[in-house]
């Protein structure tokens, strides 16, 4: 393992912690080092334990992304979980830049979309499209600054690359994508940041809610004032 994880919350039953950018939360076929694997060790040397270390990768975050996350120490944590997700209870939101504000300060973008396997690109696509599946979220401009406007985004779906697909199909594609952004496109990290988790614990049954701050200091984040954002819980 060469750096260990940023752990935000930890218990008996969860794991909660913050995913770098441009790390993958799970194996893939780069081979890369990723979250899972990196977390299993974690466990591994942190508890002494021997041989495979179960830990259950609930929901995922796009490569570029950065930003909270959950994991599930026990099977029953993530069966949980995962029913939750499915129940609309576990609630995601991210904040975005996106090039310019959209006309409307707020609304909800729907859309079919459909994921092409050879190129790792989703788009956009009529409904009944074969293979098309919905996607919904809610926007909320909170700030304005040369051009480009600070965005909270929640998610009701959770499909690959959903976010950046949605708000380019708008001609507000986010800040640094260079995948979707088309004429807007700026190279840099992805501005796109998971920055706010909540859902019932799966044993103790009380609501909780993890934050974490973008990097404030890097370019676009640091056009914005993101304290009045990021709030304790």
């Amino acid at each position: 393992m060469t750096e260990k994880p940023i752990v935000l919350f930890e218990d008996n039953h969860i794991l909660v912690v913050l995913k770098k950018q441009n790390v993958a939360c799970c194996p893939d076929e780069s081979g890369d080092e990723n979250l899972l694997d990196m977390l299993k060790e974690y466990l591994r040397e942190t508890y002494h334990k021997q041989g495979n270390v179960y830990l259950g990768l609930v929901h995922r975050l796009d490569r570029p992304t950065g930003g909270v996350m959950v994991f599930a120490k026990t099977s029953k944590a993530a069966a949980r979980l995962t029913a939750q997700m499915k129940s609309g209870d576990f609630e995601k939101k991210y904040l975005a830049v996106l090039n310019g504000a959209p006309h409307e300060e707020s609304g909800r973008l729907t859309n079919w979309i459909k994921k092409n396997a050879v190129n790792n690109t989703v788009y956009l696509c009529p409904q009944g499209t074969d293979g098309a599946k919905l996607a919904v979220l809610d926007y909320r401009v909170l700030q304005k600054c040369d051009g480009l406007a600070l965005t909270e985004i929640k998610l009701h779906t959770g499909r690959s690359h959903q976010i950046r697909v949605q708000t380019a199909g708008i001609a507000h594609p986010v800040y640094g994508d260079m995948r979707y952004g088309g004429e807007y496109a700026q190279k840099g990290k992805l501005a796109l940041w998971a920055y706010s988790l909540s859902f019932t614990h799966p044993v103790r049954k009380d609501r909780v809610r993890f934050l974490s701050e973008p990097p404030a200091g890097e370019t676009p984040w640091n056009k914005f004032d993101l304290d009045p954002v990021i709030k304790p819980v």
